[in-house]
């Protein structure tokens, strides 16, 4: 052929071996996630035969994280952030400070300058955000609180690697010992940094939020199912680039918010669905990229150092996010799931990495250390999650320290003494106090019904108990949390959380400490809905906004029965 096919051989080699090698992953009990990356170590350029071309790859995995990024803008409010800002913050800040001090540390001791030390310290505290959101997507968790949760956690991760990557570059001389800065420079920098991302926020939710929905709602209008997933498209993808080329944010960052103001729009649900296959098969190349920067003979050249980056990858710095967990006073599933969301790294560990070896800070090793721990540490990533529910279970059988953990003294776990009797029987036990089940209480509450609500979010907890409503802090899917919202003496459960896998645990240990129960739970699609009918014998109501309406008009006719 007489022209250029590059992109053509690149989506078509990379699409066609992820399939075939994913296929054999799924085939042998594996996540097909690792035969996607085997895909792009075959064709990558450290393996003999056919080499992908790598700059392009990298771009279609761009693509990928942005409308990626872009849904999970759709299904997460700034509300959401918000609510999770007391664990986020502070966790994510403190987590990648023991992660840099742990990476760093080895670093150190390999022989490292003290710059190329701090890059690979910092390199391997930032986890992957569209790893992250496959695992939750996969586990159906993604809407649930301790996905909000692991979320946030990493928006709160990719804010702090956009300052990291603007200081770079002024600090580099200072790092490397062959030159000094000024301080007014520094925070020169430092301030345009935070001044630009500033002004791309605000303009986001100033004017974003309202001029995107109405042009979604516009073309809408026209009745075009082309037109429609275009504009979507459209949005997100040049949303994305220009908040990078206006205002210095992240291509991530930037359709995540483009995602979040086209939240407001009554059509965000039906955005999320028409891009959802374009989601996927970008996501399929992001994977492949990565498989194309491994260096297998890394694993030849310094087995120990790879090892240990990969134990501070998946052990160190979940083992700190988990205790910062715990130490806030949130649950043990809590803990466990933040710490499996950070045990593996992605798109920024290679963007730092990059911009540390062009700035003559880090070594081509070190380099090549950052892929391949990224490279196991995704591998290994989602049988860390599917791990959570054994260890939790064997944790709370085996250990008397992780028995007290769950049963430990805490104010907000338990209701006061002074909590008036009508709430203790024949009350609603509402579980979730989310999107959904702020519409159930508001109409329980002015219907004159009591209730009781268990939510794991401290801080709605508080204001809850603030605001006079009787409340417990806690993951309902233990046992001990609805014995202390009384569900022994409730008339109903209603489980308004859409975290899937706990609904099963709560309806069973409520059935058990109230036979006679009624029970009342939402699920997201049809199928799992006959399922959960079936398993709990209670009533299932399937969406979000019309789920909200039906849920609280049968539970108040049954609650006034």
């Amino acid at each position: 052929m007489g022209h250029n096919v590059a992109l053509i051989s690149t989506i078509a080699a990379g699409l066609g071996l992820a399939l075939v090698l994913g296929f054999i992953a799924a085939r042998l009990r594996l996540p097909a996630l690792v035969g996607y990356l085997m895909a792009g170590v075959v064709i990558g350029p450290y393996t003999p035969g056919f080499v992908a071309d790598t700059q392009l790859a990298a771009q279609l995995a761009e693509i990928g994280v942005m409308l990626l990024m872009f849904g999970v803008g759709l299904h997460f409010s700034l509300g959401d952030l918000l609510a999770v800002r007391r664990i986020a913050v502070p966790g994510a800040v403190v987590q990648m400070l023991a992660a840099t001090a742990m990476g760093a540390g080895v670093a150190l001791w390999w022989g490292y300058s003290a710059a190329a030390a701090l890059v690979l310290g910092i390199s391997l505290s930032v986890a992957s955000t569209v790893v992250l959101l496959r695992a939750l997507e996969s586990l159906g968790q993604l809407e649930s609180f301790n996905g909000r949760i692991a979320v946030g956690w990493l928006v709160v991760e990719d804010l702090a690697m956009v300052l990291v990557l603007v200081l770079l570059p002024p600090l580099a001389g200072l790092l490397a010992g062959n030159g000094r800065i000024e301080a007014g420079e520094l925070c020169l920098s430092l301030g345009r940094t935070l001044l630009q991302v500033g002004l791309f926020v605000a303009l986001m939710l100033v004017v974003g939020r309202r001029l995107f929905p109405w042009l979604l709602w516009q073309v809408q209008r026209v009745g075009s199912r082309e037109l429609f997933t275009l504009c979507v498209v459209a949005a997100a993808v040049s949303i994305a680039y220009g908040a990078t080329l206006l205002f210095g944010v992240s291509f991530a960052l930037g359709a995540f918010f483009a995602g979040m103001v086209l939240r407001e729009s009554q059509f965000s649900h039906r955005a999320a669905e028409e891009t959802l296959p374009l989601r996927d098969a970008f996501a399929v190349l992001f994977f492949v990229s990565v498989g194309m920067l491994f260096d297998p003979r890394v694993i030849v050249d310094h087995p120990l150092r790879v090892l240990a980056v990969v134990g501070i990858i998946v052990l160190g710095k979940s083992l700190a996010a988990a205790a910062l967990v715990l130490l806030l006073r949130y649950p043990l599933h809590t803990a466990l799931t933040v710490s499996a969301s950070l045990a593996q790294i992605g798109e920024f560990s290679f963007i730092l990495v990059g911009l540390g070896g062009s700035l003559g800070l880090l070594p081509r090793d070190a380099q090549s250390l950052v892929v391949a721990g990224a490279l196991i540490s995704i591998a290994l990533n989602p049988l860390v999650f599917r791990a959570i529910e054994p260890l939790q279970r064997w944790l709370l059988a085996r250990s008397q320290f992780a028995r007290d953990l769950a049963a430990r003294d805490d104010p907000l776990a338990e209701l006061p003494m002074s909590t008036d009797p009508k709430y203790l029987a024949r009350q609603v036990v509402l579980v979730g106090y989310g999107r959904v089940g702020r519409r159930v209480a508001a109409s329980l509450q002015a219907a004159g019904i009591p209730f009781v609500v268990a939510e794991q979010n401290r801080a709605v907890v508080e204001e809850l108990r603030a605001a006079g409503t009787p409340a417990v802090s806690g993951d309902a899917a233990l046992p001990e949390v609805l014995v202390q919202a009384h569900v022994a003496r409730a008339r109903m459960l209603v489980i308004a959380t859409p975290d899937t896998l706990g609904v099963r645990q709560m309806a069973a240990h409520a059935r058990l400490l109230n036979p006679e129960i009624e029970i009342v739970v939402r699920s997201h699609n049809d199928e799992e809905a006959l399922r959960l009918a079936a398993e709990i014998a209670g009533r299932v109501f399937v969406g979000e906004h019309e789920l909200a309406t039906a849920m609280t008009r049968h539970v108040l006719e049954r609650c006034r029965g």
